[in-house]
C-alpha cells in the first residue's frame, strides 16, 4: 500500500512540474509554424502568368501537371476570417506591382491562420490541375470534369508556407480599367460610393441579408470620378452580411474577380474594414430640387396606367414618344400580368450593345396648378444592375438629344437577381418649380448580354392644386 501511495505520489508532482512549465507567461500567441521554409526553390521556379498558359481556351480543357517539379511563389491576398473567401487561398506574384494572380482550392477552413495576408507561399504542381471557372483561374485536383479543393491529406504537400511577410501595395485603378490582366489582383478603387438607391434613409441595403441574396449579394458602386459602374460582392455566409452600407464615399480595397456566371467583375473585401469611406462625403449629380412636398393634390393634370395598351405602338397614339436612341428594334413595350398592364424595358434576348430606349409622356401644362407633384410605381427583376433614370423638361424640342433635361431624384427600384421582382416601388417627387408645358422621360441604358435588369412602370400620375 505504502509502495502504490508513492508511485501515485510521483507521478502527481511529475503532472504538476509538466503544467508548471506549459503555463502561458504572456497573452502573444505566435501563428503555428507549418510547413515553413525559408526560400530555396530558385532552381524550379516558374511564374503564375507561365502556368496559366497551359490553359487552352479552344477546348477548355482541364490541365494537370504531371512528371514536374515545378513550383509557383506567391503572396497571398485573400483572407477567410470574416467568412467572404471559402475554402480559397488567393495568391498573386508580386506584393508590389503584380502582374499575374490565381486561387487556389482548398478544402479547409480558418486558412488565415496559417496562410494570413501577405505570406509568401510555394505551389508544387505536380499532381494538381488547372482550370478556368467562373472567370478566373483556379488550381486544384481533379475529378473528373471538374476540379476541386485540395483535401486536408494533401495540402502540406503542395503548399508550402515561407518564412517571408510582406505588406500588400494595392494596385490603383478606376473601374473603367477593370480587365482580364487585374483578375485575382489585390487592387483599390478611390472615390467610390453605392449607388443611392442602395442606400436612401427608407429602403437602405445591407451587404448580402436581402431576402432576395441567395449565396451572394451584388451590391453597385460608382466612380465619382468617371461615373462608371461595377459591383461589390459579398458571401451571404460572410460574418458581416448583415452590416448596412455605408451612405457616403470613399476608398475600397479588395481582390477584383468575376461574378459566378463569368458576367461581369466584381470586388471582393476581405473584411469590411477595407471600406473607408468619409462621413457627409458623397458625388451625387444635380437633381432637380423644387422642396419636400410629396403631397399628391386634388386636381389630376395626367395620368397613365395603360389601360387599353395592348402593343406599344398604341403609345404612339397618346402622344408618348417612343425611340431606341442606338437605332436598334427594342423599345419599351406593354406588359400585362394578373390583368394588370404596365409598360416595360430590358436588354435580355437583345443583341444591342449599348442599348438606350426613351419614354417621353405627352406635354403637360402645369401654368394652372400649384404645388404639382409627380408620382409613378417602378418594379425591377432580373436584376444586374441600376440601368434605369428619369429626367423632366420644361422645354421639349420634339428631339430628346436637343433637349435639356433635369434628372429627378427617383426611386429606383433593386430586384431579385434570379427571378421576377413582386412588388412596385413608388416614387413621389416635388416638381412645383417648374412652368409651362412639362415632359417626364424614363431613360434606360443598359447592354447585352450582361447589362439587362427588367423595369416595369405603372401608374404615372402628375397633380396639383
Amino acid at each position: 500500500m505504502m509502495k502504490r501511495k508513492k508511485i501515485f505520489n510521483c507521478v502527481s508532482l511529475l503532472i504538476i512540474v509538466l503544467l508548471g512549465n506549459s503555463c502561458v507567461k504572456t497573452d502573444d500567441f505566435e501563428v503555428p509554424v507549418i510547413n515553413e521554409v525559408a526560400d530555396t526553390f530558385d532552381e524550379n521556379l516558374t511564374s503564375i502568368s507561365a502556368i496559366k498558359g497551359n490553359y487552352n481556351p479552344q477546348t477548355a480543357a482541364i490541365y494537370t501537371f504531371k512528371n514536374t517539379e515545378t513550383i509557383i511563389e506567391g503572396f497571398v491576398i485573400s483572407s477567410d476570417e470574416a467568412g467572404n473567401f471559402y475554402k480559397k487561398i488567393v495568391i498573386q506574384d508580386k506584393a508590389t506591382n503584380p502582374t499575374s494572380g490565381i486561387q487556389i482550392l482548398v478544402d479547409e477552413t480558418s486558412l488565415f491562420d496559417t496562410y494570413e495576408f501577405g505570406r509568401k507561399v510555394y505551389i508544387k504542381l505536380e499532381g494538381l490541375s488547372l482550370w478556368f471557372n467562373n472567370g478566373v483561374f483556379q488550381l486544384g485536383i481533379q475529378n473528373r470534369g471538374d476540379v476541386v479543393a485540395i483535401p486536408q491529406s494533401l495540402i502540406d504537400e503542395h503548399i508550402i508556407r515561407s518564412s517571408i511577410t510582406s505588406e500588400i501595395e494595392p494596385i490603383s485603378l478606376d473601374i473603367l480599367d477593370f480587365s482580364e490582366e487585374y483578375r485575382n489582383l489585390y487592387i483599390r478603387l478611390e472615390n467610390i460610393q453605392f449607388n443611392k438607391n442602395l442606400v436612401r434613409e427608407d429602403q437602405r441595403f445591407t451587404f448580402a441579408a436581402e431576402v432576395t441574396d441567395r449565396f451572394d449579394g451584388e451590391r453597385q458602386i460608382e466612380s465619382c470620378e468617371t461615373g462608371s459602374a461595377s459591383f461589390l460582392s459579398t458571401s451571404t455566409f460572410s460574418d458581416f452580411k448583415s452590416l448596412l452600407l455605408p451612405q457616403f464615399s470613399g476608398s475600397i480595397e479588395g481582390v477584383l474577380s468575376r461574378n459566378f456566371y463569368n458576367d461581369h467583375f466584381v470586388m471582393i473585401l476581405n473584411s469590411p474594414e477595407n471600406l473607408q469611406f468619409a462621413e457627409d462625403s458623397r458625388c451625387d449629380p444635380n437633381y432637380l430640387n423644387c422642396g419636400n412636398n410629396e403631397t399628391l393634390g386634388p386636381k389630376v393634370l395626367f395620368e397613365e396606367n395603360f389601360v387599353g395598351i395592348s402593343n406599344e405602338n398604341l403609345l404612339d397614339g397618346r402622344g408618348w414618344t417612343n425611340i431606341n436612341v442606338n437605332g436598334g428594334n427594342e423599345r419599351f413595350e406593354d406588359g400585362i400580368l394578373n390583368s394588370d398592364r404596365y409598360i416595360r424595358i430590358s436588354a435580355y434576348g437583345t443583341s444591342e450593345n449599348p442599348m438606350e430606349a426613351w419614354l417621353i409622356t405627352p406635354g403637360i401644362n402645369l401654368n394652372s396648378t400649384t404645388a404639382e407633384v409627380l408620382s409613378f410605381d417602378m418594379k425591377a427583376s432580373y436584376d444586374n444592375g441600376i440601368f434605369l433614370s428619369v429626367l423632366i423638361t420644361n422645354s421639349f424640342t420634339g428631339n430628346l438629344l436637343t433637349t435639356e433635361w433635369q434628372l429627378l431624384d427617383a426611386n429606383i427600384p433593386v430586384g431579385p437577381s434570379n427571378q421576377f421582382g413582386t412588388a412596385f416601388r413608388n416614387s413621389q417627387i416635388d416638381i412645383s418649380c417648374l412652368e409651362g408645358t412639362i415632359n417626364v422621360a424614363f431613360k434606360y441604358l443598359g447592354a447585352a448580354p450582361d447589362k439587362t435588369t427588367t423595369y416595369d412602370i405603372d401608374n404615372i400620375r402628375i397633380t396639383g392644386n
